[in-house]
Parts: structure tokens; sequence; C-alpha cells
């Protein structure tokens, strides 16, 4: 790949990946609930995501979705009600009794990272900008563009992770201080659930 096309694509993605999207929503809404351990965990599921979006793209099945309309429709609907669950059982989150209460139904790191992971795979959206934005980027005289393709969806996660992280550490710091507060941590996850209901309906909502 040509030097000014890799420069290009590496301004083009930064500039995509501090733009607040589903995805860092999804890691600040984590962090305010639960924690920067939370925070991290969910974002690193992200760019786990974001890797798998890259497979589907370099190896074609982002463009059977794209020809698909029930495929889409489908994976939309599934990735809107999973965020809609989620963002429910925060909503009901009722103030913790008791010494160490505030723990009571905290997920584990692995739950989280998981969690963010399906939360990203299942946003059909990411992968048709996927399918539509890295083979811009691609030199298509190049002796192995699926290889280009990979190295292009690896360097914009490898790219996202920082941010992404760096969200979850800030927003982790002021959720550790509501922590302490059993009111105050109600309300937090109330929110928190008010963010994850308003992106599944918007991913319910959302078209091609």
């Amino acid at each position: 790949m040509e030097g000014t096309k890799l420069w290009l694509y590496v301004v083009a993605s930064l500039a995509l990946i501090i733009t607040p999207g589903q995805d860092m929503l999804y890691v600040l809404s984590r962090s305010l609930a639960q924690g920067k351990v939370a925070g991290v965990c969910s974002a690193l599921g992200v760019i786990v995501g974001i890797l798998v979006h890259t497979a589907l793209a370099a190896f074609g099945v982002g463009a059977i979705l794209m020809a698909s309309e029930a495929l889409f429709l489908a994976l939309k609907l599934v990735g809107a009600a999973y965020l809609v669950y989620l963002g429910i059982r925060l909503l009901l989150t009722r103030a913790p009794q008791g010494p160490g209460a505030t723990h009571a139904g905290r997920l584990s790191p692995m739950s989280l990272f998981w969690q963010g992971v399906l939360s990203n795979v299942s946003n059909p959206k990411i992968v048709l900008f996927f399918l539509a934005f890295l083979p811009q980027f691609v030199d298509p005289a190049s002796a192995n563009p699926t290889g280009d393709l990979v190295f292009l969806g690896v360097l914009y996660a490898a790219m996202g992770l920082p941010v992404k992280v760096g969200v979850a550490l800030a927003a982790g710091s002021l959720s550790e201080r509501v922590l302490r507060r059993p009111a105050a941590l109600v309300w937090v996850n109330r929110a928190s659930g008010a963010v994850l209901v308003g992106l599944g309906l918007r991913l319910a909502g959302t078209q091609r």
C-alpha cells in the first residue's frame, strides 16, 4: 500500500473512531454502571468485534449481508433486542442492601467482554461500513487484496483500542466515586440502561 494512501486511511479512521457512536456509548454506559474494569473489558470486547467484522469484510460475508434484505433485518433486530434487554436489566436495578451489597449483580469481566463482542458483531451497519470503507484504501492491482483488508481492519482496531480504553477509564473514575453511594448507583444504572435501550431502538430503526 502506498504511504500517502495509508496516511489518508489513518487520518480518516481516527476521525471516525473519536466520533461518538454506538460502540463509544456502549463502553461509556458500562463504565458508568460498573467502573473501570467493566469499561475496559467492554472496550476489549468491542475491539474483538471489530476484528470479527474485518474478517467478514475480507472474506466476503459482508457482501452476502448487503445482498440479503432478510439477513440484514434479522441481524439488526437481534442486535437491537440484545441492547434493549441489557438496558432494561439496568433500568430495573434496585438499591443494594447491606454491607458490600454494591457488588451484587455485577457482571464478571468475561461476561462483560463477551457482551461487548456481541454488541458490536450484532450490528449489521458496522459490517456494511467495513465493506464500504476498507476497500477504498486497497489497491485494485494488489497481489493480496484480502491480506490488505485484514491489515487495514487490524490497524483500525489497534487505533480504536486506546481511545475506547481511555473513555472507559475516564468514565470509570467518575463511576467509582458514585458506586460508594447506593442511591446514586441506582440512578447511574438507570441512566446507563436508558442509553442502552436508546441504542437498541436506534439500531432497530436504522436503514441500510
